[in-house]
């Protein structure tokens, strides 16, 4: 599949509010079809940007600012509902768990319910992040060789030098957070139940946040696997082990891996 589709895809399976945050990658293959064959031109005797060029890395720099923007700004909401949601277990088990005395037993498996749910929905909302990242970056590489090919020029290494650099590219907290939800689940639900949880929730998977979150798991999957060499310019590794990225898929719709 040619990115731009795969893009179009991933933008259409991602959260609503979301959609505009990915990369504007038909906005810079039109601003690439105008460049001139030339890539550079003299000006008082050191090598310019034309105003073309100009206006192609203008756009450039601004995805990236764009993407640094939303990613932190998720991160920063990740981070605060991760915590909110330790408080908030806490607080149910020492209020009405087997030792509280504020409710009913039906009452902490029904505050306990919306509870996972909640974690769940959460899990696949940072999985939605990493996949951001990666899809983000996967475009920038491939519109950045495009250049280079079209104009001769070298433009694509030391632009993909300074986005692993930045923060939509760094990944490592989102992808520990990952984990560390995948732990609470199997912490404090029993097994037996999330099996039937999940048969259930599959079912209703072709909807929200379940279905988003395993075309993301799957997209992330298959970029690893197309990258079948390492170079400078090598899709990105996910942070995820396969093991991980295998558990994930299984925890938010019991999908099986063909």
């Amino acid at each position: 599949m040619k990115f731009g589709k795969r893009l179009k895809q991933q933008v259409q399976d991602t959260l609503p509010e979301w959609r505009d945050k990915f990369l504007s990658y038909k906005e810079l293959k039109k601003l690439l079809r105008l460049l001139s064959t030339a890539p550079s031109s003299l000006l008082n005797g050191s090598v310019g940007y034309g105003k073309g060029e100009a206006e192609f890395m203008y756009l450039l720099n601004n995805e990236i600012d764009k993407f640094n923007g939303f990613f932190m700004e998720q991160e920063e909401d990740f981070i605060i509902r991760h915590k909110e949601v330790q408080q908030r277990i806490k607080r149910v088990v020492d209020l009405w768990g087997p030792n509280g005395t504020q409710a009913s037993e039906e009452d902490y498996k029904e505050e306990m319910e919306k509870i996972r749910k909640a974690i769940v929905d959460f899990h696949g909302e940072m999985v939605l992040l990493v996949n951001y990242s990666n899809i983000n970056y996967t475009g920038l590489a491939k519109i950045l060789k495009k250049y280079d090919k079209r104009t001769g020029g070298l433009l694509r290494l030391p632009f993909i030098q300074k986005v692993l650099e930045q923060p939509f590219f760094t990944t490592d907290l989102i992808s520990k957070l990952v984990k560390e939800c995948e732990s609470i689940i199997d912490a404090v639900f029993p097994i037996e139940e999330e099996a039937e949880r999940a048969k259930a929730e599959v079912i209703v998977a072709g909807e929200g946040i379940f279905r988003n979150t395993v075309a993301a798991l799957l997209t992330m999957q298959e970029m690893r696997k197309g990258s079948s060499t390492q170079s400078a310019f090598s899709l990105p590794p996910l942070n995820l082990p396969d093991s991980d990225l295998i558990q994930s898929i299984q925890l938010n719709a019991a999908v099986p891996i063909v």
